[in-house]
């Protein structure tokens, strides 16, 4: 190799690569690097590996321009599986879809929103700052918690 080639190879993975208004490091592989944005996960990040046919050990700083389209394009509209996608059912549109990036923090922020003002009991323990989920709260979940008192000296 020459020293123009390994200068080149050293840019690639230090360059820094802007998927879907997140900036990702290019020394990370790709399988790894798509997880870094909000509403991927490791099996979205496989599927879309798998469909354009990209090698997952690949590192993203070697991705073209070209390549960086793709993959944007697939993750706004992927063609997976129903069970891969984080919104199932919407509540307006009654549609599957995936969201990802501030598209997924606005839709999770409306519809806690709306729980709030129909006030079922999932929107009334967000108001109230409880778990949802059926956990117990008699020993976690407090708040104002303070230092135990340990046992006090005696003065003698």
């Amino acid at each position: 190799m020459t020293d123009d080639q390994k200068k080149q190879q050293i840019q690639e993975k230090e360059r820094i690569v802007r998927i879907l208004s997140k900036d990702i490091e290019g020394r990370m592989k790709i399988y790894a690097g798509l997880t870094k944005i909000k509403g991927v996960s490791w099996a979205l990040s496989k599927a879309t590996c798998y469909k354009l046919k990209i090698d997952e050990n690949k590192l993203i700083g070697s991705l073209t321009e070209a390549e960086v389209a793709t993959i944007s394009n697939f993750l706004k509209n992927p063609d997976i599986p129903k069970f891969l996608l984080n919104h199932r059912n919407d509540f307006e549109t009654g549609e599957d879809i995936h969201l990802v990036g501030s598209d997924l923090e606005l839709k999770k922020e409306i519809d806690i929103k709306r729980l709030k003002k129909v006030k079922n009991y999932r929107g009334l323990r967000h108001l109230l700052g409880l778990p949802l989920r059926g956990q117990r709260t008699k020993s976690n979940f407090r708040r104002n918690r303070k230092k135990g008192s340990g046992i006090k000296k005696k003065n003698n």
